[in-house]
């Protein structure tokens, strides 16, 4: 897919993975819609971007409102002449059992992590059909292949992703536009830190979680997103990012049910 002079609109822009996707399109000449619900990191994210020599448009956007998706998707048509390519990459992280977990933060979580997904693939979807070859890059995770304890919202949001996007993909088949789902591994961002945590856990125990989930976050964001791009540029319909997603995908398809026996071992190291 050629990505030079193209416009990408890419949610989450702000930071983490977001940011490297940002920047690895930018080294290819292509413009940006940059949105995120952190105005700082935006601005930030804005002005390196356009140090490549390449335009950025930046907007405040919580995706769990769908209102302010339409608007924006609006203002891409109207304003910068519609977008080619669609990140959807924004989302948090909410740790805890289901049991520990409120009714009101697993509804959160999947609000901006999945709802927020099809609310801009709804919106954005007609002027990518417009235009000439465009695609859709949906941002599932490891937790979308596997279920490990303790993250059952942020696991159950992840693997609605990645269905959503099986499904798109082969209902937009013989179209212009393409469905890539990408499946990060382990990438130093801060949504470990960042996580949400349910109320009445112990301060121990939370800061315990955190610790070993940053542990496991080692690949730079900026090497994250030049892999999702080259996925994006080969037209790849699944991106796994990380030696440790591709291990952990194998190891799912060949123990599907038994994985865990064996993962946590190496989590708990």
């Amino acid at each position: 897919m050629k990505l030079e002079n193209s416009l990408a609109v890419v949610t989450g822009a702000g930071s983490g993975i977001g940011r490297g996707i940002a920047l690895a399109l930018a080294r290819r000449g292509c413009h940006l819609v940059l949105a995120d619900i952190a105005q700082e990191g935006l601005s930030q994210t804005a002005r390196e971007v356009r140090e490549a020599g390449v335009q950025a448009h930046c907007y405040r956007l919580d995706v769990a409102d769908r209102e302010a998706v339409r608007e924006l998707a609006q203002t891409v048509a109207r304003e910068h002449g519609g977008a080619r390519l669609l990140v959807n990459n924004a989302g948090v992280a909410l740790g805890g059992t289901f049991q520990q977990v409120s009714e009101e933060d697993f509804d959160w979580l999947m609000n901006i992590n999945f709802h927020g997904v099809v609310s801009m693939t709804r919106a954005f979807l007609p002027q990518l059909q417009r235009s000439g070859e465009a695609r859709i890059v949906n941002i599932s995770s490891l937790y979308g292949i596997v279920s490990p304890p303790g993250q059952s919202a942020y696991s159950a949001s992840k693997f609605a992703v990645r269905g959503f996007s099986n499904a798109l993909r082969h209902e937009l088949e013989g179209s212009n536009v393409g469905v890539t789902v990408v499946h990060p591994g382990g990438v130093a961002t801060s949504i470990a830190q960042s996580a949400r945590a349910p109320a009445g856990v112990p301060e121990e125990e939370i800061r315990r979680h955190r610790a070993i989930a940053q542990k496991l976050l080692r690949m730079p964001p900026e090497k994250a997103g030049e892999i999702i791009v080259r996925g994006i540029e080969r037209r790849k319909a699944r991106v796994l990012v990380g030696f440790d997603a591709v291990v952990v995908a194998l190891l799912e398809r060949l123990m599907p049910v038994a994985y865990w026996k064996l993962l946590k071992k190496g989590i708990r190291t």
